[in-house]
């Protein structure tokens, strides 16, 4: 993977492993040369994961709305700053250059950008490996739900099993890798249905 996009809070919660898991991160994806693509803010555990990448020799891409970066919470120490125009474009930008996604901790937009990128995965719009960084235990109701899901008949166990899971930055990666290998040639990522290339590249 040369590129990966990482969804996270705007807050940092209220333990510090988060903010501390989400620097390692970074710092992770800056060692194994992978560049962070990201929502281009500065608060909460976005600005940890690009500190943590930028601190450490690492590239970061972020994509950020006009209105956000109006409002002054742009990042100013990035390799690149994509201004776009709206959520739909920074989504679909962050997506179209990127090999694949993590989530972290975060409140409704990340929930919203997690599934959106799972539903894409499951019909084979989007083909890279999407993690989810389960930090503090964050996420546990949430796997418990997956799980239930499959056992009401509403998930597919192949759809379930989309979703790569793990406690900590380098055994995410490692198995996020892993599920690249093992879905090499499967059918291509088609770009031309969730973005307009003439109007974001």
């Amino acid at each position: 993977m040369r590129s990966i996009v990482v969804y996270c809070g705007s807050n940092m919660g209220k333990s510090p492993v988060y903010g501390q898991t989400a620097y390692a991160l970074g710092e992770e994806l800056a060692r194994r040369q992978i560049r962070l693509i990201y929502g281009g803010g500065n608060m909460g555990l976005m600005g940890r994961v690009s500190d943590g990448a930028m601190e450490n020799g690492g590239s970061v891409t972020g994509i950020i709305p006009n209105f956000l970066a109006k409002l002054e919470v742009a990042q100013k120490t990035l390799t690149e700053l994509h201004l776009v125009d709206t959520m739909h474009e920074r989504k679909a930008k962050m997506v179209s250059i990127s090999d694949g996604v993590i989530a972290l901790p975060g409140g409704y937009g990340t929930f919203d950008e997690l599934f959106e990128i799972l539903t894409w995965a499951q019909l084979q719009i989007f083909d890279g490996p999407v993690g989810l960084l389960n930090i503090n235990g964050y996420y546990d109701l949430l796997l418990l739900q997956l799980d239930k899901m499959v056992e009401e008949g509403f998930l597919h166990t192949n759809n379930h099993q989309l979703l790569v899971v793990a406690g900590d930055a380098v055994t995410l990666l490692d198995k996020m890798e892993d599920f690249r290998l093992h879905n090499k040639g499967n059918k291509p990522l088609d770009k031309s249905l969730y973005v307009d290339n003439n109007r974001l590249e």
